[in-house]
């Protein structure tokens, strides 16, 4: 495949927007080469700017669960943009996708809308630390909650010590507040709160981490981290971002039957456009402004074209008893067929799944936490990833991010892609 246009595209975009892209991932840092700019997109397909047709396994990031341009979503969101994109003032359709999220997802009371997956993760950790009155968060490394300060935070130099910020521009004051776990590893979480005592407002985490690829919680690993919490004051944050609409209608905490404190969302809660929600019981949520002491706010939260899109996305997934089960399966023989041409090729790998998140690490040893992640042939997924392309097939551009599977996959594209991975794996 040519990409002559991407190219050209790409080097156009660096004269006037930092890096070429409006988000680091993009830019293909970690495997080489130039960014693929798309045209459009329907269903499983993407189509870039130089007519190629490529099988998308990131779909955006997550939200186009049921593939690009779902007609129902489409639709809402043109009928809406007819009577206005945007007024700053209340709508009944936010009450209305509000109550159907607060329906679908277990032990929450609340729910309230904002911008971004970053946005509602800042937000979550403010109202916890409002409601408990602690300033110090626990999250664990490998984990992403978007870009505010208190997650841009890596390891100390012991399991107990302050973490230290990996970006130019988080002060010191934000690091100290921020202490930093190992996935998996209740110990580890046992050791900070014994270093930290009645400080420690919350633990946020990916319930399902898809930002060191996609690594599932141990057995008893979320229950272990309930009990914690629980023993200590302290409040649970999932982040769903990801995982929320996804792995089921209630998310991880319908999957795991763990109850969290406060629940972030993003990605499909809003159809594929942008938005981010967090929620809780109402004994939490009723610490925020206007009812209470703990300030957020949003000009264009609640945004009525964000929320078109959800309430299609979000009533589609609530009808359909069978979408999750398709997904599992799909993404099930997606897996098995992937472990037997690798195996055939006689690499050395390592498969995480859970639900319709999946992701390949070219290392034979189990992948639990950033560490083991850390331990991949990143040459050899380079390769791997560019070996893809050329087939027609578009994964991550990164051997630390999960592959997404969209219900608009055929077993036809899972075949070819299959048979283009065992392509591929030969020449690795």
């Amino acid at each position: 495949m040519l990409y002559q246009r991407s190219s050209q595209l790409f080097a156009e975009a660096e004269k006037v927007i930092p890096g070429g892209v409006n988000s680091p991932v993009r830019a293909f840092k970690s495997v080489g080469g130039t960014p693929i700019f798309v045209k459009e997109a329907k269903g499983a397909y993407l189509y870039d700017e130089d007519g190629n047709r490529l099988i998308d396994y990131i779909n955006s990031w997550g939200p186009m669960i049921l593939g690009h341009a779902y007609e129902p979503v489409v639709n809402a969101v043109i009928e809406k943009a007819k009577k206005g994109t945007s007024f700053g003032m209340p709508t009944q359709l936010e009450t209305e996708i509000a109550a159907l999220a607060v329906s679908m997802v277990p032990n929450i009371d609340k729910i309230r809308f904002v911008n971004s997956g970053t946005e509602a993760c800042m937000s979550a950790i403010r109202l916890a630390r409002g409601y408990t009155g602690r300033d110090k968060i626990i999250k664990f490394a490998g984990c992403y909650h978007g870009h505010s300060d208190s997650f841009l935070i890596q390891a100390g130099s012991g399991a107990v010590t302050f973490g230290s910020p990996n970006s130019p521009g988080v002060t010191q004051g934000t690091a100290k507040d921020t202490l930093l776990a190992t996935y998996n590893d209740l110990q580890n979480v046992k050791d900070l709160f014994e270093a930290n005592k009645d400080q420690i407002a919350a633990i946020i985490i990916e319930p399902v981490a898809g930002n060191m690829g996609c690594i599932p919680p141990a057995e008893g690993f979320l229950q272990g981290l309930r009990e914690i919490c629980d023993a200590n004051s302290s409040l649970l944050i999932f982040d769903e971002v990801m995982t929320g609409f996804r792995l089921a209608k209630g998310g991880a905490q319908e999957l795991f039957d763990i109850k969290a404190d406060i629940v972030a969302f993003g990605k499909v809660i809003g159809g594929g456009l942008p938005v981010g929600a967090f929620a809780a019981r109402n004994e939490i949520m009723n610490y925020l402004a206007p009812v209470g002491p703990v300030y957020q706010a949003g000009t264009l939260s609640g945004n009525p074209l964000a929320m078109a899109a959800g309430l299609e996305m979000l009533k589609a997934l609530n009808n359909d008893t069978d979408v999750f089960k398709r997904l599992e399966e799909k993404t099930a023989y997606l897996e098995k067929g992937i472990r037997e041409k690798l195996t055939e090729a006689g690499l050395a790998y390592t498969i995480n799944r859970r639900c319709s998140m999946i992701s390949v690490h070219f290392d034979a040893n189990p992948v639990t936490d950033f560490k083991t992640a850390s331990n991949g042939d990143n040459d050899t997924f380079k390769k791997f990833f560019h070996g893809l392309l050329k087939e027609g097939i578009y994964i991550a551009p990164s051997a630390y991010e999960t592959w997404f599977i969209t219900d608009a996959l055929s077993y036809e594209d899972l075949d070819f892609t299959i048979n283009a991975i065992g392509k591929v794996a030969k020449d690795l």
